[in-house]
């Protein structure tokens, strides 16, 4: 591996990054529609709650046991056992993490692309530029295929300067992102009216005619806010690069709030700024919100913030994507073939295998059919992110419970480590449940993950790679 690690600050960067993507610019609307202000507070606090609890998790584990680099997987191998069967777990939560994040790559080049029609109005073109098979492929779907291709190859392109080379630059994009942010905050306070938050607490009737009290508005909002926080796990997959394993438990912890911090306070700037019913049928509540301080430039800076943000995001994930079967083959989870490094200790052929498969899933833009079946892709690949969190709170419970490594450690700090270990671990069981309520979703998401089985031959059979 290459000598240089991550501190701190990079990994901090990777979770901001990651976590602040697309879901903040239309969150405020959605929101709106389900619950009155006391509702919409109140699934913030409860998904806020139930990730800081996993986000303490993962905090704990890189405490009692810092040997296990590489995050979930390992976690898992512990928790089943280090025998066949622990290594065949290891690798299906693996296997179904990176598996799920090629179409979520391509979702976040996709939203990309969608904020460069701002500043080029022929990606919008619905003019027929040829015909192939059974697709009319129009000019606008063909020139953002064309364009999120080569920002996807470029961004591998950084991948083989190095996993460090490419952390600096994800910090340098989330600091400007944050930076943009804070702008909106600043602005958005200068009209604020509390009057457009009242009544606080309220019940809300949906456009279906149903009535839902406090206690559902902040379930149904719950469902929307937990999707916002899909990559708080990033320092902990990346902790085999980590400088210090406490580097990635107060990454894990403070890009959380940051996360969070960003996410309440844009949505209530947002309820605060525009009238309810305004802000129920906005396309892009954010513009509306500029546009209404200090007019049609209001477009211009949202459109440049969402090219910002969603490059940040590119990054940091396709980052991520990469790492996780490399790091996996060199814990024995994966297929020793993805270890393989170039002279900046890039792993290569994982960049290769996981940018390939993201491109496949770019050809979704080319065709309206195609698009519809990807996005039905994008929600069982999603719901394969959030199997590790359930694993990784059993684990972390598992191991409260036997007092591994506790010692002469306090009797409080253990009640505590085993009450958010399971806390944890009942949120990501109401995750998956709400998530795969759909038989047809459920089934398809099992699919993809005992597709893998078939790799398990290749699986290694002696230990570790050392650095």
């Amino acid at each position: 591996m290459s000598s240089k690690k991550l501190g701190f600050w990079l990994l901090t960067a990777l979770v901001t990054g990651n976590m602040v993507g697309s879901a903040i610019f239309m969150l405020p609307q959605s929101l709106s529609n389900i619950g009155s202000p006391a509702g919409v507070l109140l699934a913030w606090l409860f998904t806020g709650l139930g990730v800081l609890m996993l986000a303490h998790v993962y905090g704990q584990l890189s405490d009692f046991k810092p040997e296990l680099i590489g995050g979930p997987p390992s976690y898992t191998r512990e928790l089943f056992g280090q025998n066949k069967l622990g290594q065949i777990m290891g690798f299906e939560i693996s296997w179904g993490y990176w598996t799920s994040n090629s179409p979520g790559n391509a979702a976040i080049l996709i939203t990309l692309v969608g904020y460069l029609t701002y500043f080029l109005p022929v990606l919008q073109s619905k003019t027929v530029l040829f015909t192939l098979g059974l697709f009319n492929i129009q000019v606008g779907n063909f020139l953002s295929f064309i364009i999120a291709s080569l920002v996807l190859w470029f961004v591998h392109y950084l991948m083989f300067k190095g996993t460090y080379a490419a952390s600096k630059i994800n910090f340098f994009a989330t600091i400007t992102k944050i930076l943009g942010f804070i702008f909106f905050i600043i602005i958005a306070l200068s009209i604020f009216d509390i009057t457009y938050l009242h009544p606080f607490i309220a019940e809300k009737t949906l456009k279906s005619g149903e009535t839902l009290g406090l206690f559902q508005q902040m379930n149904q909002g719950a469902i929307l806010t937990l999707w916002a926080f899909i990559g708080v796990e990033s320092a902990v997959w990346l902790s085999g690069r980590a400088k210090r394993q406490q580097d990635v438990k107060w990454a894990t912890l403070t890009g959380l709030l940051i996360a969070l911090a960003i996410y309440l306070l844009i949505t209530f700037l947002a309820m605060g700024a525009l009238p309810a019913k305004e802000l129920m049928v906005a396309d892009k509540p954010l513009v509306d919100v500029l546009t209404k301080i200090i007019g049609p430039k209001g477009s211009f800076i949202m459109a440049t913030l969402g090219v910002l943000s969603m490059l940040g995001a590119t990054v940091g994930w396709i980052l991520l994507s990469v790492e996780v079967p490399y790091q996996s083959a060199r814990l024995n989870l994966f297929p020793h073939w993805f270890v393989k490094e170039n002279k900046n200790g890039a792993p290569y052929r994982a960049a290769w295998i996981t940018n390939g498969l993201t491109q496949l899933f770019l050809l979704s833009m080319i065709s309206d059919t195609i698009a519809n079946a990807f996005n039905e892709m994008i929600v069982i690949a999603t719901l394969a992110n959030l199997v590790p969190y359930l694993f990784s709170g059993i684990y972390s419970l598992k191991v409260v419970l036997k007092g591994e490594n506790y010692g002469k450690i306090k009797i409080g700090k253990r009640f505590l480590d085993g009450t958010m270990a399971l806390g944890a671990s009942l949120y990501s069981l109401w995750v998956l449940k709400t998530g795969l309520s759909d038989l047809k979703t459920l089934a398809l998401g099992m699919l993809l993950i005992v597709s893998g089985l078939v790799l398990v031959p290749l699986l290694p059979k002696h230990e570790m790679l050392k650095e």
